[in-house]
């Protein structure tokens, strides 16, 4: 039998797969009436593999069994890391700067509170004079370009960033939207993070121009493990409204891709650069409504490096906030109309 907590409050899951990052591992066994308590294990994580429940510390490589084969309980105290910075991402959907609509928009974004963000489909000069005088605490970066929507970067005041336009992500393309790439130093560690508007469309030239932004997006991790020369590679995520929405072949409807092909074909690509498809809180991050005739759809997603770790919203790893909280479709709708169609994407990168 397993029973962990972390810091004492939050009950430790003791289902197959569920790991945790950790500073220090103390365990405590309770065998025949009698308690003894190991030394802490050093910095690393607990993955909880099997049933029967093994922990293992892979910091550590040891073992800390629990009832099975040795009769005794394993009780843990996990410290979890300490957070690097908070990051939100959020489609505003044609954001022209509309005085009512952007106070309900940075209002809704401001209870957030990020230390970074990124608002996607920035279109005119009045949205970004909007966002300057509503958030003073905050350093802007735009995109720029012959697209007609802009990438909006806001980076909190006391972080250390160096921004860059990177237009390799517009595939050829003057009109697509360029990779908005921002790199964040906490206590000596550099994070760089690739905010992505991929190319939309369901049709053979929309997929062809999305495969292509994020095959370069995942390659880029190769040219940012030789500039930072991690140990453990590149502290490297990107994410953003990436579209996945597969595809469909007129006149030979045999031949469609479906969403989730494209999704598990991007899953296998990031995983040969060792990167992982972040879990979400809820699976669609789009929506058109009660009334539309599309249904509710995961176009926003977040990539990031197989080594690094978030803090858990319930088991997942990014908090999707939005018109997916509300709970009748009358209210989704309303939220729909006020604030956007894609719901925000919330998480927290732990220190390295």
């Amino acid at each position: 039998m397993l029973d962990g907590r972390i810091l004492g409050k939050t009950p430790l899951p003791s289902r197959p797969g569920f790991e945790i990052p950790c500073r220090a591992v103390r365990a405590t066994r309770l065998h025949e009436g009698r308690r003894t308590t190991e030394e802490p294990r050093p910095r690393g994580t607990l993955f909880v593999d099997s049933a029967p429940l093994a922990v293992r510390h892979l910091g550590a490589g040891k073992w800390l069994r629990g009832a099975h084969p040795h009769p005794f309980t394993a009780a843990l105290v996990a410290l979890p890391m300490p957070k690097a910075f908070s990051l939100a991402s959020w489609n505003v959907e044609h954001f022209r700067g509309d005085p009512e609509r952007t106070d309900r928009v940075l209002s809704f974004l401001e209870a957030q509170s990020p230390d970074i963000f990124a608002l996607y489909e920035i279109e005119g000069s009045n949205a970004f004079a909007g966002l300057v005088e509503r958030m003073p605490g905050y350093t802007f970066h735009i995109t720029e370009g012959r697209q007609t929507q802009e990438i909006l970067v806001g980076l909190r005041s006391g972080l250390t960033g160096f921004f860059t336009q990177r237009l390799e992500f517009k595939s050829g393309s003057s009109y697509l939207r360029p990779g908005a790439l921002l790199t964040v130093v906490v206590d000596g560690a550099s994070y760089p993070i690739l905010f992505l508007h991929t190319k939309s469309g369901d049709d053979p030239k929309g997929l062809g121009l999305r495969d292509d932004m994020l095959t370069r997006a995942i390659d880029f991790r190769k040219a940012l493990d030789r500039a930072f020369d991690a140990e453990a590679g590149a502290n490297y995520l990107f994410l953003g409204d990436l579209n996945v929405m597969g595809m469909r072949y007129t006149y030979a409807r045999d031949r469609d891709i479906p969403a989730q092909t494209e999704l598990h074909k991007l899953e296998r690509k990031a995983a040969r650069r060792d990167l992982r498809r972040l879990s979400k809180s809820a699976q669609a991050t789009w929506s058109g409504g009660s009334t539309s005739s599309y249904p509710d759809s995961d176009l926003d997603q977040v990539i990031a490096a197989e080594h690094l770790r978030f803090k858990s919203f319930g088991g997942a790893d990014v908090d999707v906030r939005g018109w997916t909280e509300e709970e009748s479709a009358a209210d989704r709708d309303r939220w729909i109309r006020e604030h956007s169609d894609h719901a925000l994407l919330y998480l927290e990168v732990q220190k390295v």
